[in-house]
């Protein structure tokens, strides 16, 4: 899960972090009240999980409260790359002498976090790593030492930034660390950081990815999670623990897995055959049949898909159990959709046996690429 700005900054005060003061509003009554204390110029940032806002108008300055609210009249409610403004972040703007870089990340390969610092921060960090990335320092951290005082040497070294910011510099690393591990992240991020005029080190602009499956040990992330706009349909599966994800608006295919991988090669496959799949559901591991024809009933409820391809890999996840489901499912709608099903493993060939005697359009295949061969012989006989 992406936190918004405000949140993150929210972790990061509760850490221990530098950061502006700022108020989050989400509505334009009594705006002037809310924003009479504060310090002058002022960054208006709306509060959306996407990145690239300053670019796409989503981070606009004002000199008194007057043009703050101009701005905030015209960014509340509109949309931002795809997404909604509901809530902005108004901030005082920090003076800087440079912006820094600097964030904790999951090493996949290492499988521990890695700290990430660049002397050069800002909008253009993408580009500093790809024209210059002798200038960004990668670290790993190992979880048993945590950060020693050599690191924090290293990446001044790194930045030409002097000792004489080595106290504040082990501050914001070892806090960014405890925000990382506290919160099960798999990004914690400053961007950026600002070095002031008076030799300060403050946070600016933050980001953090929390793990979703760590999200039940965080009440006050899950509610965070819960209160964000979302698809009737994502809520919808989240309360059965599924991963409805929407993919490409109105698309008539949708994928069905017991795993992201497997999920991928499907609609990598199905794009390749230029069809398009409009949203894909993630089952988890040992759906029983009556989940399986919860899974069914909510992608099929979904009034622009027209064909389900369920592909399934059964261990923990039986066959038998996914076939069950199947038969189940078809014999509650009464649509004319058409359900595609490739199953493999535990109790496979009953699976099939229950798949025959399923009423509707059911078509058992014996691969990825027989059901995506099935769902081009369809495409072609319209």
């Amino acid at each position: 899960m992406k936190l918004t700005e405000y949140k993150a900054r929210e972790l990061f005060v509760k850490c221990g972090l530098p950061s502006p003061q700022g108020v989050v509003i989400d509505c334009l009554d009594g705006l002037k009240e809310k924003i009479k204390d504060m310090q002058y110029p002022v960054v208006v940032k709306a509060q959306v999980q996407v990145g690239g806002r300053g670019k796409a108008g989503g981070v606009k300055f004002a000199d008194n409260s007057d043009e703050a609210v101009g701005i905030c009249e015209t960014m509340l409610h509109s949309d931002l790359k795809g997404f909604k403004v509901n809530q902005i972040l108004i901030i005082h703007m920090t003076e800087a002498i440079q912006e820094c870089y600097i964030s904790f990340t999951l090493d996949r390969l290492n499988k521990v976090p890695m700290l990430i610092f660049s002397s050069q921060g800002g909008v253009d960090i993408e580009e500093t790593a790809k024209t210059n990335p002798e200038k960004i320092a990668k670290i790993l951290i190992d979880p048993l030492v945590g950060v020693k005082d050599y690191t924090i040497r290293y990446i001044l070294n790194k930045g030409k930034l002097g000792m004489e910011y080595f106290d504040q510099m082990s501050m914001i690393v070892n806090n960014l660390y405890k925000v990382f591990t506290n919160y099960d992240c798999m990004l914690a991020e400053i961007n950026p950081l600002f070095v002031t005029p008076e030799k300060n080190l403050v946070a600016g602009d933050g980001k953090v990815t929390i793990d979703d499956s760590a999200l039940y040990r965080m009440p006050d992330m899950l509610a965070f999670r819960d209160s964000l706009p979302e698809e009737e349909l994502v809520l919808e599966a989240r309360k059965h623990r599924f991963l409805y994800i929407p993919i490409v608006e109105g698309g008539d295919i949708a994928v069905m897995s017991n795993g992201s991988g497997m999920l991928m090669s499907c609609i990598d496959l199905i794009s390749k055959e230029e069809m398009t799949v409009g949203a894909a559901l993630d089952l988890g591991g040992g759906a029983t049949a009556d989940r399986i024809k919860e899974a069914i009933r909510i992608v099929l409820s979904n009034q622009n898909i027209k064909t389900l391809f369920v592909s399934i890999f059964g261990g923990i996840t039986r066959c038998d159990e996914v076939a069950g489901g199947v038969k189940l499912a078809m014999e509650a709608q009464s649509s004319n959709k058409t359900v595609i099903v490739r199953m493999e493993g535990t109790n496979k060939e009953t699976g099939l046996e229950i798949i025959k005697g399923v009423e509707g359009d059911v078509v058992s295949v014996n691969s990825i690429r027989e059901g995506v061969s099935a769902l081009v012989e369809r495409r072609n006989a319209r």
